[in-house]
């Protein structure tokens, strides 16, 4: 892992920090490969239970950087960019298929690919002085990007993500909570303290069953009711069965608090 991106695991939370704050965290081909194969690499790390993402500094991601990204691929081929725009769209598809809990601390401004980065996590949380802009119209580009146009949607209505993704102006965090688009706003201070709480309640949980409850939850944004509902059948029976549901029932019996296995 470079120092543009750094990564610790304790007590099964592995938090991942963006490092660049004098640009505001922007992001690089290197960095976004590295996010690319990391997510991917969690899926098979036993130690991690639930990922933190947030950013170094006064900003949570400004997108991609513009002199390193963006310059760069004016000078490349039609091909380059493809490739390109496939890895940043592996990095949002490795993270919603990642059956692991992950929270966005936003820590600040979180613009263009950063929003998106916070929009793909599962939880989020900003601080007060956090601020969200999806800016691809106001460079140019379609506001269809990284799977922006896809999950935008399905956290805030249609309404507000044309607004968002057409109009691609800057929202405070009170907006972004009144829009659905974080779960909490805590103040500044208390965004780390937060979120390692957070954090901690998920890792202590039933793995399984939360690993499969995201799964579901992204499985059944494309199923009809009669499809979903067979689906959560099948998929809560194989739980019934399972140890962290036996373990919860022998402690309520004994008016303990279950300790889960994940299994």
């Amino acid at each position: 892992m470079s120092h543009d991106l750094l990564y610790e695991v304790h007590d099964g939370v592995a938090t991942v920090t963006l490092n660049r704050p004098d640009v505001l965290n922007a992001l690089t081909f290197e960095v976004y490969a590295q996010l690319r194969d990391l997510f991917d690499g969690l899926r098979t790390d036993d130690r991690v239970r639930v990922v933190v993402l947030t950013g170094a500094g006064r900003g949570f991601c400004s997108g991609g950087d513009v002199h390193q990204i963006i310059g760069e691929l004016l000078r490349r081929d039609m091909r380059a960019h493809l490739e390109f725009t496939r890895m940043t769209g592996a990095v949002v598809r490795n993270m919603r298929l990642l059956e692991k809990p992950i929270v966005a601390a936003v820590n600040g401004m979180a613009a263009g690919a950063g929003a998106v980065l916070a929009l793909a996590a599962d939880l989020r949380l900003a601080s007060d002085r956090a601020r969200f802009a999806f800016l691809f119209t106001r460079v140019g580009l379609a506001g269809a990007d990284m799977g922006a146009a896809y999950l935008l949607p399905r956290a805030v209505g249609m309404g507000r993500a044309t607004e968002l993704l057409m109009l691609g102006d800057t929202i405070d965090a009170a907006t972004a909570e009144r829009y659905g688009l974080v779960n909490r706003v805590v103040p500044h201070d208390e965004l780390a303290g937060t979120a390692a709480e957070w954090a901690r309640r998920l890792a202590a949980g039933p793995a399984l069953a939360l690993g499969l409850t995201k799964r579901m939850l992204v499985a059944e944004e494309s199923m009809d009711l009669v499809t979903a509902l067979e689906a959560e059948a099948q998929a809560q029976a194989l739980l019934l069965m399972g140890e962290d549901h036996r373990l919860f029932y022998e402690a309520f019996r004994r008016e303990a608090q279950p300790k889960f296995t994940g299994r």
